[in-house]
């Protein structure tokens, strides 16, 4: 114990109950008396307890009136160590700070909580959320953070942008954390802020998730975990956009469910998944959340995946929406797989920028579609012309980079005497008609025309619009048209 040495007589300091336990070269550090003992506090301590109360350190100028100011500063060497950072400064629970940290975002502005946690953009704006719901498919991940890591994030569950894959119930979180691998929302979110910093535009927050799992059918996915994990992400997403004085905004919720569906049913599955898009507009409208924009890819696989079922639901889905906001991104044809069905790591880049495309042209996105196949009273009734609904005029890729062949993709279904579809051309009266030539004029009970679907290998056409855009892979990405499969009419007059 530390000897009293102030010019108190010792006998009167004891009696009176006062003392020192501890001292120092510098003074006393911990004193007694009759109230309890007394503590001396270095700077640097009290320091830390000012940073983690979000009070004014002592000793620092107070706002008039004596209220401490929102807005206090801090030492970033001593609360940022190991970052390159500058101007830190405590608002609220936040400490906010500039700096220099890897990804493509450069110098700017970030703010991490004082109590801990990943550090993340001060950017503006709203925090949007890219959601996605699906099968087991839509799980798939490249392992790796993004190139704007403080920009696209997840819930703060530990369990990253893929979600709780139907396996267990989702938490509610109002913090955000890094990504560990990049899903296909996580892709378009990365996509879109790549093309906000090549225009010298704002670069805001998205959280990013995809919940999934083993629904048979899409009346099964509109009641399962997936559902239910799916609302709390936008919950999640409400929760977070609040605790950083944010309005919360759905970007776009992907609809990854097509090949899984097991009913065997077109309208089946359309009505399962209408119903799901309905069920969502209802339970985030009590979020406070506006309609979202759904946003689907037309999977067509090849004929061992791909049923005539999934075909035609999914092309009912494209006309026959009710008053939902639903778009269709690509075909998937268009894009690479392996040798395990899966699509390639450039062709999920090359999805992200078509879905992130989709989401920036919004209601106005259109990929060609077939909707009318008739027989033509030419040439003894072997010309079917096939008419679609595009956004720009259509074109047929005399490339070919898609291996459809020289049909384009298009084939005859149900020809019972052995007709077959010879050459195919753009209606010169209509640029947005095709004309099909048969070998002979093709007879059926149950003649339909297919596009894209039971060719090869994996089915696939080469009919687009006149749109395209350079893709990241340096390859040109453009509308491709979605497949059908179309029952052929006899049509009023000559093609």
């Amino acid at each position: 114990m530390a000897r009293k040495t102030t010019k108190d007589d010792p006998a009167e300091a004891a009696a009176a109950g006062h003392g020192v336990l501890v001292r120092a070269a510098n003074g006393d550090v911990i004193r007694y008396d009759p109230s309890g003992l007394v503590m001396r506090l270095s700077d640097k301590v009290i320091d830390d307890i000012a940073l983690r109360l979000g009070t004014s350190p002592a000793g620092q100028a107070q706002a008039p009136g004596g209220a401490a100011p929102a807005v206090t500063r801090a030492d970033p060497h001593e609360l940022l160590e190991g970052i390159d950072a500058w101007d830190a400064r405590i608002d609220g629970d936040w400490l906010i700070f500039a700096a220099r940290l890897a990804g493509r975002q450069g110098i700017r502005t970030f703010r991490r909580p004082l109590s801990g946690g990943d550090i993340i953009a001060d950017a503006p704006g709203p925090l949007y959320g890219v959601l996605a719901i699906g099968g087991p498919r839509a799980a798939l991940a490249t392992p790796g953070g993004c190139a704007f890591p403080q920009h696209v994030l997840a819930p703060a569950d530990d369990i990253g942008a893929v979600g709780h894959a139907g396996v267990e119930r989702a938490g509610t979180h109002d913090r955000l954390e890094h990504l560990r691998e990049m899903t296909h929302e996580a892709l378009v979110a990365e996509t879109l802020l790549g093309w906000q910093l090549e225009k010298f535009e704002a670069l805001p927050l998205f959280l990013t998730r995809a919940e999934t799992d083993s629904s048979a059918t899409s009346a099964d996915l509109a009641t399962g975990r997936a559902y239910k994990n799916l609302i709390t992400a936008a919950a999640n997403l409400s929760r977070a956009a609040a605790a950083l004085g944010k309005r919360a905004k759905i970007l776009a919720i992907h609809l990854d469910f097509a090949l899984e569906d097991m009913s065997g049913s077109a309208a089946a599955y359309r009505d399962g998944i209408l119903a799901l898009m309905a069920q969502t507009e209802r339970d985030l409208g009590q979020l406070g959340f506006d309609k979202p924009l759904f946003v689907a890819r037309f999977e067509s696989g090849g004929p061992e995946v791909a049923t005539e079922a999934a075909i035609e639901g999914q092309w009912e889905l494209i006309w026959n929406y009710a008053d939902h906001r639903l778009i269709f991104s690509a075909p998937g044809y268009m894009f690479a797989q392996d040798d395990h069905d899966r699509p390639t790591e450039a062709a999920r880049r090359e999805m992200a920028e078509m879905t992130a495309a989709a989401i920036s042209a919004a209601d106005d996105w259109r990929c060609p579609t077939f909707h009318l196949a008739e027989r033509s009273s030419r040439e003894g009734g072997s010309i079917i012309r096939v008419v679609a609904q595009a956004a720009g005029d259509l074109v047929i890729d005399k490339d070919d980079p898609l291996g459809a062949g020289k049909t384009a993709g298009f084939t005859l279904v149900g020809a019972e005497n052995g007709a077959r579809i010879t050459t195919v051309k753009i209606d010169p009266g209509d640029p947005k008609s095709l004309l099909l030539a048969c070998s002979k004029a093709p007879e059926g009970a149950d003649l339909r025309v297919a596009y894209a679907f039971g060719t090869g290998d994996r089915g696939c056409g080469s009919v687009r619009d006149d749109w395209q855009m350079q893709g990241a892979t340096g390859r040109s990405l453009h509308r491709w048209a979605l497949p059908c499969l179309l029952p052929v009419r006899d049509g009023d007059g000559d093609a």
